[in-house]
């Protein structure tokens, strides 16, 4: 099934109800599909041709779901630029893709004109050099597009750039279906209905992205917050009808820093979706308690879209009664999706042995953009299975824990240490509101364990916080695993996707 189909069928179905509440306005969904439509055979009929790469630079809007649906409908390929990345990184990525489109937002208009020089398609939304983005709906037809071949490439997902220059992963239609399915059918856990609401609270280039098309496919009700705020959020939750969000655990932590959340408030959330980074058992247990028990985690990678695991609302309730030792988990395989553990020769670790996590299936990417001349390509597929860099142990009952990334463990002294292990201890500390743990250099350990915080409005002094952080660090751990030194911040450095980037804040670090 590909994403054309997914929208037309959607625009006969529930043509009268709203599909998308913006800053714009609102749409039916056959007025979404009608523009969908229009904009795909109107960039088809100025040169483009299937196959061809589009740079979409926009921030959270209705322009931006009709940009990403039209572009994949057309059997274009779409390489989305998040406006959080410096230039040169949007530079890097049209070199890469061998962009020939661009569709941007008149408010970057000065920061892409050398991308502009280079393309034969540039599309402005607002006012700007280019052709104007309504003037180029308005020239499509509305004829039916052709269906594309479900195993034809329709997206470039580049990372964020943490781990070098971006490097897209390629993604087909038949990758989106499978997230489609595997969404509906265990993160939402059913198909969403005529009164389910998604909010947009955070950039639709990312997690917020993966569930346009379920509930599109649904004839439910999206809204689209341009940027988040935590105030923005709750009254798209408590006057506009919200039920379902995903956000990254830094989003949840100032939503809990805001005296007024509740359980009250958010009574009508019926998911609160979270990923991207892990979330401290702590403060999982403060969104349980304050926010909502309807908690969902679920794990991906830009090379295997998401979900891959999931925990759900029961593992969560499981967890914070019974079993604390599922909320660190990472849940189990979604539908249709495989994990496995496996040692450096491929084979399956026994369970509770830690192992690099690789998974197979529809949702994972037949592989990266231009491979052949990069040599900073740090995950692979083999024979189906992409190895993905993280490491990780299973249960017998298939729960999956992430102990942590290949390239963040800290050696110190000989001993592998794992930042997550440490950063849930510091987490419990009352007067800490979010901890990173990094290793840094030194001469007689190799590496040393610095644990660095942010603290809540009520926490002691920066002295004492410290202090607390490390008794409790004393009694919880191996000595060899606590932190030699706690620093406290005011803030920490974000990539683009809102997590806290621990390559800046070591960088950092190691410049002082």
């Amino acid at each position: 099934m590909d994403v054309g189909t997914l929208v037309t069928r959607a625009a006969r179905r529930f043509r009268d109800r709203v599909a998308v509440d913006g800053p714009e306005g609102s749409l039916t969904f056959g007025e979404l599909g009608d523009r969908v439509v229009r904009l795909a055979n109107a960039l088809l009929a100025s040169g483009l041709r299937p196959g061809d790469r589009v740079l979409d630079l926009q921030s959270n809007s209705v322009n931006y779901l009709e940009t990403d649906l039209a572009i994949r409908a057309a059997g274009l390929v779409r390489a989305a630029l998040n406006y959080r990345l410096h230039p040169t990184d949007w530079e890097r990525i049209a070199a890469d893709s061998g962009a020939r489109g661009l569709i941007y937002d008149a408010r970057f208009a000065d920061q892409t004109a050398v991308l502009r020089d280079g393309l034969d398609v540039v599309v402005v939304i607002g006012d700007g050099p280019g052709v104007p983005y309504e003037k180029l709906i308005a020239s499509g037809e509305s004829t039916r597009l052709e269906p594309v071949d479900p195993d034809s490439l329709c997206g470039l997902h580049y990372s964020s750039g943490t781990t070098g220059h971006p490097k897209g992963a390629q993604r087909t239609h038949r990758n989106w279906f499978a997230s489609v399915v595997n969404m509906t059918h265990d993160v939402l856990g059913g198909v969403p209905g005529p009164d389910d609401v998604y909010v947009h609270a955070g950039p639709i280039t990312h997690t917020s992205g993966l569930f346009v098309l379920p509930f599109l496919v649904a004839g439910s009700r999206q809204i689209i917050l341009p940027a988040w705020d935590p105030e923005t959020f709750t009254e798209a939750v408590t006057e506009r009808g919200g039920t379902h969000t995903a956000i990254v655990p830094t989003m949840v932590a100032r939503l809990l820093a805001t005296p007024s959340t509740s359980r009250d408030t958010f009574s009508r959330l019926k998911m609160l979706g979270y990923a991207g980074a892990p979330m401290p058992a702590e403060q999982m247990r403060q969104a349980f308690e304050r926010i909502t028990p309807n908690l969902v985690q679920y794990y991906g990678l830009v090379e295997a879209i998401p979900p891959v695991t999931l925990l759900d609302a029961a593992d969560h309730a499981r967890g914070l009664t019974e079993n604390p030792d599922l909320l660190t988990s990472a849940g189990r395989s979604a539908l249709g999706v495989e994990v496995r553990v496996v040692d450096d020769e491929g084979r399956v670790v026994p369970f509770g042995e830690t192992g690099e996590v690789v998974t197979r299936g529809d949702h994972v990417m037949p592989g990266y953009w231009n491979a052949e001349n990069r040599s900073d390509l740090s995950k692979s597929v083999v024979d189906g299975w992409l190895h993905t860099g993280d490491l990780g142990r299973m249960s017998e009952d298939g729960h999956l824990w992430l102990v942590d990334r290949v390239g963040d463990m800290i050696i110190s002294g000989g001993y592998n240490i794992y930042p997550r292990e440490v950063e849930e201890v510091v987490a419990q500390v009352p007067g800490v509101a979010e901890v990173a743990v990094v290793g840094l250099a030194d001469p007689d350990w190799g590496q040393r364990v610095v644990a660095v915080v942010t603290t809540t409005a009520d926490a002691p002094n920066p002295d004492k916080l410290r202090d607390a952080v490390l008794d409790h660090c004393r009694a919880s751990m191996a000595s060899y695993k606590k932190p030699k030194e706690v620093l406290v911040v005011p803030e920490f450095p974000l990539n683009s996707t809102g997590k806290i980037s621990k390559k800046v804040l070591r960088a950092e670090l190691e410049a002082k």
